[in-house]
C-alpha cells in the first residue's frame, strides 16, 4: 500500500469496499471484519473509482476502465482525455468525465467539454460543451439524465445529457478557485470547496435535507440557571435545592416511621384499549374476563421484563456432563422453568408469552448438529430450522402440510415421473414426506427454498428476504401464499393435464362482471382465484355496532368472496375513462378455502380483538350465483332444517404475525389443529403452535385468541369437514421408479467408470436390500460470523454446502457387490466459493455443463433417485451418513441406515474413528491418498460393514473395538506414513471429533505397514502377510470381502 487514491463499494453493498491507487494492486476489504480479503493485480493505477452498472476506474493517463463489480475483471477500456482525468461521475447508465489535454510549452489545460458515455451500449454520446473548462461533474441522484458541470472559477452549468444544448448557468462567488464539488444524496444541496478552505453550501434555506430519510440533529439541553428566589419567612423550604451529602442527615426519617400510602394504578389491558369505544367522558369496552371479581393486582411488585427464550446447552456440553446426575436434573428443570413462563393465566395474558418469541439457533465449533433441538420440541410433530434464506415461509409450509387435501396432492405428484427442475409441488411433496417421517426431529426446507429463491418471479414480487430486508413479513407471506398456490397449480397441470382435482380442491370458480356506470355496457370474464382476501366494512359501518349491529366473520367472508367494487377504467363504448362497477358471480367453492387476512386498518384490528370472533366452523351455501355464509347458532339452525345444500368448513390453522417488542423485528408463527390431518380422529383439542423449530401444544382458546398489540393473523385455511382426516397414502404403492433404470445427463456424456444401471426385471430394490452410498459436497456460501468486543467469535449463519456428487453401489453378496449403479455429478449454476477438492475430489469445471468431462444431472434427478430408494426400503450403508443426508435434505429412518462410524465406536471414549484409519487397520488398505472419491469411500464402508458382521458372528466385537482404539492411541488415530493437511471439522463431513472420515494427519517417518493385532482363540498363530484377516467367514482371501478360519 504505497499510494492509495480512491475507493468504491462493490456489488455486495456497503459490507465490502475496493481500494485502489497509483500502484499495481487493488485491495478488497471486508468492512464488517475489518481486514483485507483479497489483493487484485492491475496493469494501471487508478485515481478515481465510481460504482454504477460497472465499477468505473480512471487511470493516471486519461483512460477509463470498466470493471466487473463482482469479479473485477476488465470489460472495456478507452481513452477519455489525452492527458489526465480530473473528475468523473457515474449514475444509472451514464458516465461523465472531465479532464486535461496537453498544450504548448508542456502545459495542460482543462478540456472545454465533458465527455459522456452510455454504459449500456458502451458507446460515447454527444459531449457537453463547457467553454470555461470542465473541472468537476456530478450526476443528480434523483434525475437520471441531469448533471452539474463546474469550472475552477465557479461557473456551473445544469445540463440534460440527452439534450446538451439546453443549459442552465449559475455562478458561485469565490475569492480563489474551486477545489471540489459534491451533491447531497437527496439532491437538494450542493457543496463547493475552494482553495481558501471555505465550503459554499447551495440549497433552499427553508427546507434542505442531505439524506433520503434524515432526522433532525439532537443537541444536549443547555443547563438551566438556578431560579432566583426571594427569601422571606413565608418561602416554602421545598423551593430551595439541597446539596448532596455523603453522611446521613439528621433530618432523615427512621424506617419505622415510614409508611406506604396508596399504590400506583394498574395498567389497562392493551386488548381493552384496542376495542374501546370513545365517548365524551372517556371510553368503554367489554370485559375480557381475565380477572376474577374484586381481584386486585399488586402494582408495587417490580414488572418482569420479557426475557428471551434462553438457548439450551450444546449437546457436546451435555455429553460431558452426562455422568453427573445433578446435571440431568438441572436439564429437566431448565425445560420446565423456560416453558413455565409461557403458561397463560386462564389461557390469556397481556404480554407476549415466551413460546411466541423469536427463537434462534446457536452454533458451536461442531456446527448446527450440536444444537439441542429436542429442548424446544417434545411433540411428535417436526419443526423447521431458521438458518436458511427465506425461512420466513416456514409457518405457511407447516399450514399447507397439515391441510390434508393439499398434502395429498403434493405427495401424489411427487410420486409421479415429474422431473421439472423448478417444480415447487414436487419439492412440497418431498418436504411433507420428510416432516411426517421425522416424527418430531427437526427438518429443513433447504431444497424447496433453494428452488423458490431461484425463480425470477419471486424476486420480482419482492419475496426474497435479501432483496427486501425492511418489508413487512405479513405482506410478504400473503403475496407468497398467492404465488405458491398459482405456481403449484401450474406444476400439477404439467403432469395431470386434464384433471380437475386441483381446481376442485383449491380454486373458487367465479365470473367477474364489469359494467360501465355511464353506458351500462357489461363485460363478463373468468374471475376464479385460489386465495380470497378479506375486505372489511368501513369505519362508519363498524361504528354502528354500538347500536346493536354486529359484524361477524361470516359476513366479512361473504363480502370478500363476492367482492363488489367501483373503480375508474377504460370503456370501449364511451371511448373514455369511466367509473366501472365490478362484481363477482360465484359458480362453485373449493374444498379448501385459503384466506389472506389483509389487516390494513385499525378498524379491522378491532374486529380480531373481539374474543371468539374467528369461528372454528363456517357453513357456505352457493345458489343462483350468490354465496351465503353462516356461523354459530345460525349454522346449527340451517343444519337442523336441512333445506339447503350447505357445505361446512372447519378451521385448519392460522399463520400469525408476532411483534415481540418495540425494538424487535416481527416474525411469523402458525397455530394448527393437527388432529384434522391424522388418519384417525383424535380426542380432545389438538391445537399446536409451530414457532419454527419450537413446537408446543396449546389450547383452542389460546390458538384462536388475537391481540392487536402483538398477535394478528395473516393467512387462514378452512377445509370441508368431509375431507378431515382424509390422509391418502396410496402414493407409496404408485411410485414411478423408471428414473432408477434410465440414464440421463445434461451434457450427453457417457460414464467414464465401471457402472451399470439396475435391471428393472432382476434388480428391483426390495426392503432391506443393502446399498453403499457416499456423497461429496462443495461450499456455496461462507459462514457469517460476529466478532464480539472481547474477541470471541459467534457464528450467525453456518457455511452452506451443496451436493456435488453422489455414488450408490450394490451391496448384496455376489459378483456385482460394490458395482455402482448411480454415480451422478450434479450441475450447479450457483457461484461456488470453494470446491473443497482435498475432501471432495471435485475439480473446478467438473460441475459446469460447458466444461465438465463428467455426465451431469440436475439436483432433482439425483435427489429423487435417493428418495425412491428410501421409500423402496433400501438399507443405506456408509460412513458419517447423518451429515450427508442432512446436507442432501433427505430424511432416512435409523432402521434404514448402517453407519460404520457408529459400528466401530465406544461411547465412553467420546472419539469416533475416520474411514481412512479403519480401512488401514481392518482392511490393510490405504484410501484417500491423493483425494477423496465417493465410489472408493462407499465401497470401503461396505467392506467395513461386512467385517463387522464377521466380528459379530464370531462374538469378538468388543474385543476388536478395544484393539482398534488401542492401536489408534498408539498412532494418534492417524495412518502412519501418510501426509496430512490443515483440515477443519467444518470442511470435512464429520471429522474425527464429529464422526467423519478424516482427521488432521502429521507426517511420520520410518513407519512400516501395520499388522492388525487380532487375538485368536487358542494358541497364537502367525497371520497372513499384508492381507486383511477377520474371524468369521472362511480363510484369508476366501471371498470378495475376506474370510475367517473359524468357520
Amino acid at each position: 500500500m504505497r499510494d492509495l487514491r480512491c475507493m468504491s463499494y462493490t456489488s455486495r453493498g456497503t459490507s465490502e469496499i475496493l481500494v485502489a491507487g497509483l500502484q499495481t494492486s487493488m485491495f478488497l476489504i471486508d468492512v464488517e471484519k475489518g481486514k483485507v480479503t483479497k489483493e487484485i493485480f492491475v496493469e494501471d493505477g487508478y485515481t478515481i473509482l465510481r460504482l454504477s452498472r460497472y465499477i468505473c476506474a480512471a487511470t493516471g493517463t486519461g483512460s477509463v476502465h470498466l470493471l466487473d463489480p463482482s469479479t473485477f475483471k476488465l470489460i472495456k477500456a478507452w481513452k477519455a482525455h489525452s492527458a489526465a482525468i480530473n473528475d468523473m461521475d457515474a449514475q444509472n447508465n451514464f458516465l461523465v468525465t472531465c479532464g486535461y489535454s496537453p498544450r504548448q510549452q508542456q502545459s495542460f489545460m482543462l478540456d472545454p467539454l465533458a465527455n459522456v458515455f452510455d454504459l449500456r451500449t458502451l458507446m460515447p454520446l454527444p459531449p457537453i460543451p463547457f467553454h470555461a473548462g470542465a473541472a468537476f461533474v456530478r450526476m443528480h441522484p434523483r434525475m437520471s439524465t441531469t448533471g452539474i458541470v463546474a469550472s475552477q472559477n465557479g461557473q456551473m452549468q445544469v445540463v440534460d445529457l440527452m439534450n446538451p444544448n439546453t443549459v442552465n448557468l449559475r455562478q458561485a462567488i469565490v475569492s480563489s478557485y474551486l477545489t471540489g464539488l459534491d451533491l447531497a444524496p437527496s439532491g437538494e444541496a450542493l457543496a463547493l470547496a475552494d482553495a481558501d478552505c471555505f465550503i459554499h453550501l447551495w440549497g433552499s434555506p427553508n427546507k434542505v435535507s442531505f439524506t433520503e430519510f434524515s432526522n433532525p440533529t439532537e443537541f444536549a439541553d443547555p443547563p438551566s440557571a438556578p431560579p432566583a428566589s426571594d427569601w422571606t419567612s413565608e418561602t416554602p423550604l421545598s423551593s430551595i435545592g439541597l446539596p448532596y451529602y455523603r453522611e446521613q442527615l439528621l433530618s432523615a426519617w427512621p424506617s419505622h416511621l415510614i409508611f406506604e400510602v396508596g399504590a400506583p394504578p394498574a395498567k389497562v389491558d392493551p386488548d381493552i384499549l384496542a376495542s374501546m369505544t370513545p365517548t365524551e367522558f372517556g371510553g368503554y369496552a367489554s370485559n375480557p374476563g381475565t380477572k376474577r371479581r374484586n381481584q386486585l393486582e399488586n402494582t408495587r411488585s417490580p414488572e418482569k421484563a420479557n426475557a428471551p427464550l434462553v438457548a439450551p446447552k450444546f449437546l457436546s456440553e451435555k455429553a460431558r456432563e452426562a455422568a453427573n446426575e445433578a446435571s440431568r436434573d438441572r436439564r429437566a428443570s431448565e425445560v420446565a422453568e423456560t416453558l413455565s413462563a409461557a403458561t397463560l393465566a386462564g389461557g390469556l395474558k397481556a404480554e407476549v408469552p415466551v413460546m411466541y418469541r423469536n427463537v434462534e439457533i446457536k452454533y458451536s465449533k461442531f456446527g448446527v448438529d450440536d444444537f439441542d433441538f429436542e429442548f424446544y420440541n417434545k411433540t411428535r410433530y417436526s419443526g423447521l430450522e431458521t438458518h436458511i434464506a427465506n425461512s420466513y415461509s416456514n409457518p405457511l409450509l407447516q399450514l399447507f402440510k397439515f391441510t390434508p387435501l393439499l398434502r395429498n396432492l403434493a405427495l401424489h405428484h411427487a410420486a409421479t415421473n415429474c422431473l421439472a427442475e423448478m417444480c415447487l409441488l414436487c419439492e412440497m411433496g418431498y418436504l411433507f414426506d420428510m416432516l411426517e417421517s421425522a416424527s418430531g426431529q427437526n427438518c429443513q426446507a433447504t431444497n424447496l427454498l433453494k428452488t423458490f429463491s431461484s425463480m425470477p418471479q419471486a424476486g420480482a414480487l419482492g419475496l426474497l428476504e435479501e432483496e427486501s430486508p425492511n418489508a413487512s413479513l405479513t405482506a410478504m407471506i400473503q403475496v407468497m401464499n398467492r404465488f405458491l398456490l398459482e405456481k403449484i397449480s401450474a406444476d400439477y397441470r404439467s403432469v395431470a393435464h386434464q384433471s380437475p382435482e386441483f381446481d376442485r380442491a383449491l380454486a373458487t370458480a367465479a365470473l367477474t362482471s364489469i359494467r360501465c356506470v355511464n353506458c351500462h355496457t357489461e363485460t363478463v370474464r373468468p374471475g376464479g382465484t385460489y386465495v380470497n382476501e378479506l375486505v372489511y366494512p368501513s369505519k362508519h359501518t363498524l361504528k354502528s355496532q354500538a347500536h346493536g349491529v354486529h359484524c361477524s366473520f361470516s359476513q366479512v367472508l361473504k363480502a370478500s368472496v363476492e367482492r363488489e367494487s367501483q373503480t375508474r377504467g377504460w370503456c370501449d363504448k364511451c371511448r373514455r375513462y369511466q367509473s366501472l362497477a365490478t362484481r363477482k358471480t360465484i359458480q362453485s367453492i373449493p374444498e379448501v378455502l385459503v384466506i389472506n387476512a389483509a389487516i390494513n386498518r385499525p378498524e379491522a384490528k378491532q374486529l380480531w380483538a373481539q374474543p371468539g370472533w374467528l369461528p372454528e366452523e363456517v357453513g357456505i351455501i352457493v345458489e343462483g350465483g350468490q354465496l351465503f355464509c353462516y356461523e354459530g347458532e345460525d349454522l346449527k339452525l340451517y343444519l337442523q332444517r336441512g333445506l339447503h345444500n350447505i357445505t361446512v368448513y372447519r378451521l385448519i390453522g392460522v399463520v400469525a404475525d408476532i411483534t415481540s417488542g418495540d425494538h424487535q423485528a416481527s416474525h411469523l408463527v402458525s397455530v394448527v389443529n393437527v388432529g384434522l390431518s391424522e388418519q384417525e380422529s383424535q380426542p380432545g383439542s389438538q391445537w399446536h403452535l409451530f414457532n419454527d423449530f419450537l413446537v408446543r401444544k396449546v389450547s383452542k382458546e389460546e390458538a384462536l385468541r388475537f391481540a392487536p398489540s402483538w398477535k394478528l393473523p395473516s393467512v387462514l385455511t378452512y377445509q370441508v369437514i368431509s375431507a378431515n382426516n382424509g390422509v391418502d397414502n396410496s402414493w407409496r404403492e404408485r411410485l414411478d421408479t423408471t428414473l432408477l433404470y434410465n440414464d440421463y445427463s445434461i451434457n450427453n456424456l457417457p460414464k467414464n467408470i465401471p457402472h451399470r444401471l439396475l435391471s428393472p426385471t432382476t434388480e428391483t430394490p426390495k426392503p432391506n436390500d443393502p446399498v453403499a452410498i457416499d456423497a461429496e459436497f462443495i461450499a456455496l456460501q461462507r459462514e457469517e460470523i460476529d466478532i464480539k468486543p472481547d474477541g470471541t467469535r459467534e457464528t450467525i449463519r453456518p457455511s452452506r454446502l451443496g451436493l456435488a456428487r453422489v455414488s450408490v453401489l450394490r451391496g448384496a453378496h455376489g459378483p456385482d457387490a460394490g458395482l455402482p449403479f448411480i454415480d451422478d455429478y450434479i450441475a450447479t449454476t450457483e457461484p461456488i466459493i470453494d470446491y473443497l477438492t482435498a475432501f471432495s475430489g471435485i475439480q473446478p469445471g467438473d460441475l459446469s455443463p460447458a466444461l465438465s468431462s463428467h455426465p451431469l444431472v440436475p439436483r432433482k434427478h439425483a435427489y429423487k433417485k435417493l428418495w425412491l430408494l428410501r421409500h423402496l426400503g433400501a438399507l443405506f450403508v456408509g460412513h458419517g451418513l447423518p451429515k450427508d443426508f442432512r446436507t442432501i435434505n433427505l430424511f432416512v429412518p435409523r432402521t434404514q441406515v448402517v453407519d460404520t462410524v457408529d459400528l466401530f465406536f465406544i461411547p465412553a471414549r467420546q472419539r469416533k474413528l475416520s474411514l481412512r484409519f479403519l480401512a488401514w487397520f481392518l482392511l490393510k488398505e490405504e484410501i484417500q491418498t491423493d483425494t477423496h472419491d465417493s465410489i472408493e469411500d462407499a465401497r470401503t464402508a461396505l467392506r467395513l460393514w461386512r467385517k463387522y458382521q464377521e466380528f459379530d458372528d464370531a462374538g469378538i466385537v468388543e474385543q476388536m473395538l478395544e484393539e482398534i482404539y488401542a492401536k489408534g492411541r498408539e498412532v494418534g488415530f492417524k495412518v502412519p506414513g501418510a501426509q496430512g493437511g490443515n483440515l477443519t471439522p467444518a470442511a470435512i463431513k464429520g471429522g474425527a471429533a464429529a464422526g467423519g472420515r478424516e482427521t488432521p494427519e502429521i507426517l511420520r517417518e520410518g513407519g512400516s505397514r501395520p499388522v492388525t493385532p487380532v487375538r485368536r482363540p487358542g494358541p497364537p498363530q502367525s497371520q497372513g502377510s499384508g492381507q486383511a484377516w477377520t474371524p468369521g467367514k472362511g480363510g484369508p482371501g476366501g471371498g470378495v470381502f475376506g474370510g475367517s478360519p473359524l468357520k
